[in-house]
């Protein structure tokens, strides 16, 4: 795969996403987040396979697959006005169906095609099939990694708009904002376990949802990101200050300190 190619994947993800753009601010809105959501995406990926050191086809492959993670968030958000895949359609499934009817990764050899798709396909799913192996399992993680880290910053912002301004906030809040939070979802996150999407009823449940991602991460690097960002901390400074949610704060903190003393990369 040459720098040309990825140029022009760039160029027809502008002209696809300018498509959904119209008169709903709403909409609009929840695109221009997803717009930027990938380009950061971008940027982590690239640093990810940076200090990974991959080499060239590895590092344009796993931008192309940033590129195009979430390309099904676009119809799903004009469609169904919601990025709630249960409530909705898997947008992770709907980008490559996207992907494919426009013929975009034509240009790719076979293999390469083929990461590309299963990347995207499996970035959202709970956890990676176990059989996964080579080149697709790298670029899974890689995408997983990468896209979780600037989530992290973009529900950070999210919940610091929403905060100050409920009523004018524009993008979209998936949960009701109440105080409570699921008993089960607090004992997945303590038992360092990944969260079904489908078990949360608060944003708070969502809240510790992300903290729990944490779990997920791949790469130390990934990790030695959130924490040089500050981004868990700061999630966890939305919970209510309750005795539970300090137990939060220490199990989640307690991880993150002791992958990163133990693992070389």
């Amino acid at each position: 795969m040459q720098q040309d190619q990825l140029d022009r994947f760039e160029r027809w993800f502008e002209d696809y996403t300018s498509r959904f753009f119209g008169d709903d601010e709403y909409v609009n809105a929840n695109l221009r987040l997803k717009q930027e959501h990938t380009r950061r995406t971008r940027q982590e990926i690239h640093l990810l396979a940076d200090a990974l050191m991959l080499d060239d086809r590895q590092r344009h492959l796993a931008e192309v697959i940033a590129l195009f993670h979430d390309i099904g968030r676009f119809p799903q958000f004009v469609k169904y006005r919601t990025y709630n895949d249960p409530k909705s359609v898997d947008h992770c499934q709907l980008g490559v169906d996207v992907l494919r009817q426009e013929g975009i990764l034509n240009t790719l050899r076979r293999e390469e095609r083929q990461c590309v798709e299963t990347a995207i396909e499996l970035h959202g799913r709970k956890a990676l099939p176990s059989d996964l192996r080579g080149q697709k399992l790298l670029l899974s993680k890689l995408i997983r990694d990468a896209d979780k880290i600037d989530i992290f910053r973009v529900v950070i912002d999210n919940y610091k708009g929403y905060q100050a301004d409920p009523d004018g906030f524009l993008l979209e809040i998936e949960l009701p904002d109440t105080p409570e939070y699921s008993p089960d979802v607090l004992g997945a996150l303590l038992n360092e376990e990944l969260i079904d999407y489908n078990k949360l009823r608060t944003l708070n449940d969502m809240k510790l949802c992300q903290l729990a991602w944490v779990y997920d991460m791949n790469f130390s690097v990934s990790l030695a990101r959130l924490r040089q960002l500050g981004f868990v901390e700061r999630v966890l400074s939305f919970l209510p200050q309750t005795a539970e949610m300090e137990q939060v704060a220490e199990k989640i903190l307690g991880y993150l300190d002791a992958r990163l003393s133990s693992a070389p990369c």
